[in-house]
């Protein structure tokens, strides 16, 4: 019975970071702007970290199961 919501947060946190990271790295390699109105440099970075947080947390979810 717990496993069940363990699954749906790991598979949304794991999809979600996995689709960033891929906009991401899109974005840098078409040379166009993560965040319109912030300096690339930062925008890059947090979407990039933020992207591995949440791979990280639905791999996390995915190991409470």
């Amino acid at each position: 019975m717990e496993s069940g919501p363990a699954v749906l947060a790991g598979a949304t946190f794991a999809l979600f970071g996995a689709a960033l990271l891929l906009w991401t790295g899109a974005r840098v390699l078409n040379r166009a702007p993560v965040v319109y109105g912030v300096r690339p440099l930062v925008s890059t970075a947090l979407a990039t970290v933020f992207g591995v947080l949440f791979l990280v947390l639905g791999v996390w979810c995915f190991g409470r199961v």
